[in-house]
């Protein structure tokens, strides 16, 4: 078989298996899902209202040809950009692959289907807790690096440059 012939069957072969195997094995969670998640991160981890850890990372590529620019990153490679979130036990909850090079992390996951179904509050989310067991509600969140925005349900370290500042901020 020829090499584009094997190509073929490989991206049809992994689509398939996706579309009738990502609802089985990667749900999207309801809310008593996300409140089991949140639950492992506090007792895990001693973060309260946590329901996962988002990242995104380059996975180097051999370019199609024409297409090389689409694909070019910061580190004069091919690449595309995989999103992930992980449980606290670094269990995949969701994935986004495919994204170009020259889209930031932040902007990925503003596209993704996560990152809309949290900002059109369609994500199932449960409802604001307090931290203890008196205070004010506070929202579940995602927790990111500084590459994410800072949103409702997303939640990012302190910049250097505030944290230089003030030393709680460093801390954290």
């Amino acid at each position: 078989m020829g090499f584009s012939t094997v190509r073929s069957i490989v991206q049809d072969v992994s689509i398939a298996v996706w579309k009738n195997l990502k609802d089985i094995f990667m749900p999207k969670p309801t809310k008593e899902k996300w409140k089991q998640i949140a639950k492992a991160y506090k007792d895990k981890w001693q973060f309260p209202n946590c329901i996962g850890s988002l990242d995104g990372k380059h996975v180097m590529l051999f370019c199609p040809k024409n297409r090389e620019s689409s694909f070019y990153n910061y580190k004069n490679r091919h690449s595309v950009v995989l999103l992930a979130l992980v449980d606290a036990n670094y269990k995949f909850i969701y994935v986004d692959v495919g994204a170009f090079r020259r889209n930031s992390d932040g902007g990925v996951f503003a596209r993704s289907t996560l990152g809309i179904s949290l900002a059109t509050n369609t994500a199932d989310v449960p409802e604001d807790i307090p931290l203890e067991n008196c205070g004010e509600p506070m929202p579940y969140v995602i927790v990111g690096d500084q590459a994410f925005p800072l949103k409702r349900h997303l939640m990012r370290p302190y910049s250097k440059e505030t944290a230089s500042i003030d030393i709680k901020k460093k801390k954290l």
